[in-house]
């Protein structure tokens, strides 16, 4: 290659291209491992296919940001400050898919950086962790409400305060999940998950609801996995 096609790269630090190749390899393989862990620790629901290709691609870039930078902190800042201006649109659905990408980047750290028994390690660690507090964190918060509740109403009403009195004496909890105009647009349909106070809080709760002024309909179904 002529000189003056090399000079340009010739004050940077001496990386053998083959060791590059091994390390961005191995990262590939780890990231696979961590994507591995997420897909068999997280709910099946709560899996995204994206998500798993994500993290492994992270830990390979992560592996070529760590080997650029070395032990020069310029390039490190510089780095940093060029990687700032990339925004990122998506919004994390859950805490744990957070820890995840944080596993991911630390994973390709230790890869650039020559330590793939820290990144080894750190899997077996993480992945045993994840697995213990599987069960306990796969509860989703639609399995703690059982019941689907669906009330018609006219319009003019605020759902709130109309249903809130009877659902806070006969409802534990309730989360809203839908708000929709019905009869091309002449009443209100709310729909909330929901869990009782006692198994006898469902015939309570839809005759209370059928005695507020302004409620048409009421529908109270069960909906958990048990059905």
């Amino acid at each position: 290659m002529p000189e003056f096609l090399l000079a340009p790269f010739t004050n940077g630090p001496a990386i053998d291209p083959l060791v590059v190749l091994v390390r961005l390899v191995i990262a590939m393989g780890f990231g696979g491992l961590v994507a591995f862990v997420y897909r068999h620790t997280r709910p099946s629901d709560d899996v995204a296919s994206s998500f798993s290709i994500t993290l492994v691609l992270l830990t390979i870039l992560i592996a070529m940001v760590t080997q650029v930078i070395g032990d020069n902190i310029a390039r490190a800042f510089s780095l940093v400050g060029a990687l700032s201006i990339v925004r990122f649109r998506t919004v994390v659905r859950d805490t744990q898919d957070t820890a995840y990408v944080i596993f991911a980047v630390v994973v390709g750290m230790a890869i650039g950086a020559s330590a793939p028994w820290v990144a080894l390690i750190g899997v077996v660690v993480v992945a045993c962790a994840a697995a213990i507090m599987r069960h306990r964190g796969s509860v989703s918060p639609t399995a703690q409400l059982p019941y689907l509740l669906t009330v018609r109403l006219a319009l003019g009403h605020d759902p709130k305060q109309l249903l809130g009195p009877a659902l806070d004496q006969h409802a534990a909890n309730r989360r809203l999940v839908s708000f929709a105009t019905a009869l091309k647009g002449l009443s209100l349909e709310v729909s909330y998950r929901t869990s009782l106070r006692t198994d006898d809080s469902a015939a309570d709760l839809v005759k209370a609801l059928n005695r507020v002024e302004g409620v048409q309909s009421v529908a109270l179904q069960r909906v958990d996995e048990e059905n």
